[in-house]
């Protein structure tokens, strides 16, 4: 019954709005690097304090560095938190990305081979366009996983040290 708050959506939903986090956040993600806690500390705690989520949310893509964890525990205080690793081994990982094609009216998601759409290149919900998004792209996906190794591996022990981390076969 949480919302679902995922900073990619926050990403998107910025951009499609035009507002100019949403186009510098844009940038970041399709260079495949991760956006600057700032603008991503901004968005979130501005989704996080709307009235939907005074009794909890998931954070998805969240937080990814160890300075994100931080001001996360100090703007929570007291509340209780967790934090769900999905392990997923990195083969796979590209595999689900680069054959992710998402509609771009609806925002639905096919999978050229695990859950292809009917009819190839348009999305079985809407009929709109299915696409690759940029930060879909095998070069950005890979650059993603060196960035993920770097900057949100550690968030593992941090978690794990606090005893807020559960681990999931993602």
């Amino acid at each position: 019954s949480l919302p679902h708050v995922s900073t990619g959506d926050l990403f998107r939903e910025n951009k499609a709005k035009g507002t100019a986090l949403g186009k510098k956040a844009q940038e970041y993600m399709d260079s495949g690097k991760l956006v600057p806690d700032e603008l991503v500390l901004d968005m979130l705690f501005d989704r996080i304090g709307r009235a939907d989520c005074a009794k909890g949310c998931l954070l998805d893509g969240f937080p990814r560095t160890l300075p994100q964890a931080e001001a996360l525990a100090a703007r929570l205080s007291g509340a209780e938190t967790r934090a769900l690793n999905l392990r997923v081994p990195d083969a796979k990982l590209v595999d689900r990305l680069t054959g992710r094609r998402t509609c771009r009216a609806c925002g639905n998601i096919h999978h050229i081979s695990h859950s292809p759409s009917k009819v190839e290149g348009k999305c079985d919900k809407c009929g709109g366009e299915l696409h690759i998004r940029t930060d879909d792209a095998l070069e950005t996906v890979t650059k993603r996983l060196a960035v993920y190794r770097e900057q949100t591996l550690p968030l593992e022990g941090w978690y794990r040290s606090r005893g807020l981390l559960s681990e999931v076969d993602g």
